[in-house]
């Protein structure tokens, strides 16, 4: 069996400021070039590790030739729901977004917690489980979302949205180690969200693993430098083996990324870090995500956690409300 994983498209209706070329038809490229990989490489199923869309409510217009491209793939399509797929970080909400639609209609076949996915061809069982983005992912206990307790299968593949890191990351951003979960029964650990990726951490029978994603949206020299990948997972022989492939439709960093954006970005970026470093000095708050800050004060002044909850789902539906405001605009 194979299989064909990519992350984070963010399908959207236009291009970046950053971006110097055609993001869309450049997007509608890559899509095709997936299609053409899976056929030539006899792919069986496509994992996606979240993220689809850039927005949850994307109108038809915007979609439209996309779901016909991965209607085009000819093989089923599996997934994880990312943070932009869903309002307010809370994964209740698919039901009323584009990608719960593309679920119901059953072009995507969306893997949620607790209901692993059994794939088998040739005597080769694979187990493919999934965690989708929610406003506790990488705050929790990691073990809740990381660590998959059982595999019933020859290969066990975990999908995560989450910012699973190979080192210790930045300080304030939410963010999970490898060595925090390395109890897991998964032999494999698939990761998006943040795009830049990083080389897979081995240990023992297992990998770990995020190869950046499928688009590049930032000024971030790191992610003009890249090449956007796929990988393909192998178990045809019973043991997993991965291919990485880089899309040659992917155009040079220099080429499609516009270089006075990434000095104004990083010049943002200054401001931005100074402006935090003012928040941490007036309210003593390490983070700036709403969830986490409304998590911070939570837990600061023992707000019950039915409270937190409603106030999460209020932000949540205030998102749902303004994306619609913005789509009859």
């Amino acid at each position: 069996m194979k299989l064909l994983y990519l992350t984070d498209t963010h399908i959207r209706a236009s291009s970046p400021q950053n971006r110097t070329d055609n993001f869309v038809e450049t997007l509608q490229n890559k899509f095709r070039e997936v299609n053409e990989i899976a056929r030539r490489e006899g792919v069986d199923a496509i994992l996606h590790g979240g993220d689809f869309f850039d927005i949850p409510s994307p109108s038809l217009a915007v979609c439209a030739d996309f779901i016909s491209l991965m209607r085009d793939a000819g093989v089923p399509i599996y997934g994880i729901a990312g943070n932009h797929d869903i309002f307010g970080h809370n994964p209740d909400t698919l039901p009323r977004t584009m990608l719960g639609f593309m679920d119901r209609i059953g072009l995507v076949r969306l893997i949620h917690p607790g209901q692993p996915l059994y794939l088998e061809k040739n005597g080769i069982k694979v187990q493919v489980t999934g965690q989708h983005y929610h406003y506790d992912l990488d705050r929790r206990d990691p073990r809740l979302d990381y660590v998959i307790d059982s595999v019933e299968a020859d290969v066990g593949i975990h999908l995560v949205h989450g910012m699973l890191m190979d080192r210790a990351f930045i300080e304030g951003v939410a963010h999970t180690r490898v060595d925090q979960i390395l109890e897991t029964k998964a032999h494999l650990t698939l990761c998006g969200h943040n795009h830049m990726g990083w080389p897979e951490v081995k240990h023992e029978d297992k990998i770990f693993y995020n190869p950046g994603g499928f688009v590049r949206l930032s000024n971030h020299p790191a992610d003009a430098g890249r090449t956007p990948q796929v990988l393909i997972l192998d178990t045809t022989s019973g043991a997993l083996q991965i291919k990485k492939i880089k899309l040659t439709s992917a155009l040079p960093g220099e080429q499609c990324l516009d270089r006075s954006k990434q000095e104004e970005s990083a010049f943002m970026q200054q401001r931005l870090a100074d402006f935090v470093q003012g928040i941490k000095a007036a309210g003593d708050y390490k983070v700036i995500d709403i969830g986490a800050i409304i998590d911070e004060i939570a837990s600061r002044d023992g707000v019950k956690a039915e409270v937190r909850e409603e106030a999460m789902n209020r932000i949540a539906l205030a998102q749902e409300r303004l994306s619609i405001g913005e789509s009859r605009s």
